[in-house]
């Protein structure tokens, strides 16, 4: 576990610069949102997410999250189709403030690329000093 400015980065994930961490399941990912990125937004009051069946492509909405200062996209992180979503979001956003590596997980995806877009993700190896520069730019 990588610990900054009290915010925890598990070391067996990937992130993407839009605070989202990826988790590789056996031929599957889970995304949810860091604490980081949970911390920036507040308390999350609503989530909408895409249903189960859907092929997103990398970097488009699989959904939304509202939170009393901040209502924006969850990206996807790669390529491929929805397979589950994080249904007991829908009744308690909270979890993604409260357990996001555990219960606040947002959705599960099959890549179809993952190969090919796994470079465009931050691994565990120099997650450092990529935490640093992330906390620098949305936290001067």
């Amino acid at each position: 576990m990588v610990t900054h400015e009290g915010f925890d980065f598990p070391e067996d994930m990937y992130y993407t610069s839009d605070q989202i961490w990826i988790k590789k399941e056996n031929g599957t990912i889970r995304i949810g949102y860091t604490t980081f990125g949970a911390d920036l937004a507040g308390k999350i009051k609503f989530v909408r997410l895409r249903p189960a069946g859907k092929d997103i492509e990398a970097g488009r909405s699989i959904g939304t999250l509202e939170s009393g200062k901040w209502t924006g996209p969850v990206k996807a992180p790669v390529s491929g189709t929805i397979t589950e979503v994080n249904e007991a979001l829908k009744d308690n956003p909270g979890l993604l403030n409260e357990d996001a590596y555990g219960k606040g997980w947002i959705a599960v995806l099959t890549p179809s690329n993952w190969d090919g877009e796994v470079g465009n993700l931050q691994g565990a190896n120099g997650l450092a000093d990529w935490i640093k520069a992330e906390f620098a730019e949305k936290r001067p």
